[in-house]
Order: C-alpha cells, then structure tokens, then sequence
C-alpha cells in the first residue's frame, strides 16, 4: 500500500489541492438532494477520509459546503480527502419550517455521512483524478458547533428522540476516529430554559457509549451562554463523559469560532486569531494522522510545539 500524499513538515509548502462541488446525490425520502465538496490533494493513493459537519452560526454559506475551508483545505494538502455535506439545518436551504426535523434536522445531519460512506464508489465516480484513491479502511468524522453533535453521534454517543421517547443509535463501525471542535456536551440541567424547551434532543445526550477514539476541542472562553448554563466546561464534557479512549485539547483563551476555523476572515468570529486556526489545523490533522496511522509520531510532535513550554497555545489531557 502506498503511502498518501502528505509533508512530514506540515509548515513546508503544501502540495496542491483539488476542490469539487456540488457533487450530487439523490437520497430517497430526502427533502432535497444531498450535496457535497470534496477536497483532496492533487497527488497521492490511499487518501484517508475525512467527513466534515458543518455548524450552523449566523453566517448564510458558513453551514453549508462552502464552510470550514481553513480545515478542509489545510487537511486535504496533507494527504486526506475532505467530504463536507450541506446539511438540511443550512441556512443556504428554504426548506419550509414544518419539515419533518426541522430546524436542527440532527437525525438527518448523521444519515447524511451514512449515505456517503455507503456512497463512494459514486462520489469517486464524481470527481476527476480522484477514482481509485480513497483509503475506505480509514474513515474519520469531525464536526464543529452543531457539526460535534453530528460527529459525536456516528462516534457512539445516544440520545432519546423527544418525539417518540425511543433510544437513538446512529454510531458507524465504520468510522474509526474523530474529532469534536467546540461541541455540545450534557443536557439536563446543563441547557439554558429556551434551549431544553425547543431542542429536546439535547436534553438527553448520552456520551456514555461514545466508545470510538476521540479528539475533543474546546476553548477556554467558550461560554456559550445561549446554550448552557455551565460556561466553558460544557465544551469538555464528550470527554469527560465518554469512555477512554479520549484526548481533551483546551485552547487558550478562544471562544466558539476557536479563532476562525469556520471561514476566512468571518465576521462572527469573536477571537479572530490566525495563529489559533494554525494550530487548530495542524494539532487536528496530527492527531488523526496518528489514530489512523497507529505508531505515526505527528500528533506528539505537534504536541511538543504547541501545547508545552512558556508560548503553549493550549493543553492537552488523555486517557
């Protein structure tokens, strides 16, 4: 097996990358088509794969596959392929509000990247250059805001649909890792009045199961006091409340954008900070890099350059 295309120095030039979209799929039952941008580097086999949950914000094309470039672009140039859905919940979308799941539409939002695994010979097919060069023995989900909920739901976490009181599993076997950034933690009384009244869905959140190795990311500012009740924590509770094996990375003094991973020069961002997206880039690609590559050294080297000594941008805990 070849290795994929990736700089062992991730601050050396990139190769290049190659970005298509829409990529369409037709999903039965589904209110509209499922869409798609796939990103991956213009070189290179055996591409590990990357799904891509988008969150919501205020921004019109942020929650869509027009969103989160710093991620995907920075993941694709070092060797993986980024599949980024829009989900029902996008602002990008006019679906009428009576539609079955609406707004948040978080069962859908996790059938989607069912769809896409059972779906890549296809989305191959879709692509140029790209037929015959995805790794589909290493998949990875991560997720941003809303995105972590999704992503935490293919990684095992449970909940009880508050319309029919059933236990929901959506975990994926095939999915062997992922990463949370900035995402939901416990309901109950963890959730602000508004939020348990009209998101129910949050209000039983069971990180219990969450079994699959995870990275979660969370901002030390990140209070999100529209959601929560608890400040900053919150954000650290898939790993405080799952199984091992899990990595906690607490970065300093950012807030819910964690410096702006959602787009380029957004404006909602409210710690806009280059250097933080840098190292959110580079901590999150290493520490797939190693979970998908058992024995790979990029998640502790990175560790060594951005979490220790007096210019730590974050810290990093396991189990």
């Amino acid at each position: 097996m070849s290795e994929p295309a990736f700089s062992t120095d991730v601050l050396s030039p990139p190769p290049a990358v190659l970005s298509v979209a829409p990529v369409t799929l037709e999903v039965p039952g589904r209110p509209v088509d499922l869409q798609l941008r796939i990103t991956a580097p213009v070189t290179g086999d055996d591409l590990p794969v990357v799904l891509l949950s988008h969150g919501q914000g205020h921004s019109h094309h942020l929650s869509s596959l027009d969103g989160y470039a710093p991620l995907a672009h920075f993941w694709a140039a070092h060797g993986f392929a980024v599949i980024q859905p829009t989900h029902l919940s996008s602002r990008t979308l006019t679906l009428a509000p009576d539609t079955p799941g609406a707004p948040m539409f978080w069962r859908s939002r996790a059938e989607d990247m069912r769809h896409i695994l059972d779906r890549l010979d296809a989305i191959e097919a879709a692509v140029p250059q790209l037929p015959g060069r995805l790794d589909r023995g290493r998949v990875a989900v991560a997720g941003h805001s809303m995105g972590g909920h999704t992503a935490s739901l293919l990684l095992g976490a449970r909940l009880t649909d508050p319309e029919d009181a059933t236990e929901v599993d959506l975990a994926d076997p095939r999915i062997t890792a992922g990463v949370l950034l900035a995402a939901p933690g416990r309901g109950g009384d963890a959730l602000t009045e508004t939020v348990a009244r009209n998101f129910g869905f949050l209000l039983t959140t069971d990180f219990s199961t969450m079994t699959t190795p995870a990275l979660v990311v969370a901002g030390d500012k990140d209070d999100s006091a529209h959601l929560t009740v608890d400040g900053p924590r919150w954000h650290a509770d898939p790993y405080l409340l799952a199984p091992a094996p899990k990595t906690l990375l607490t970065l300093f003094d950012a807030e819910h954008g964690l410096g702006g991973v959602s787009g380029y020069d957004v404006a909602e961002t409210t710690d806009d900070s280059p250097e933080r997206v840098a190292a959110v880039q580079r901590l999150t690609w290493a520490y797939l890099r190693s979970r998908l590559y058992p024995g790979d050294p990029a998640w502790q080297t990175a560790c060594d350059a951005l979490t220790t000594g007096p210019h730590a941008l974050g810290r990093v805990e396991s189990r």
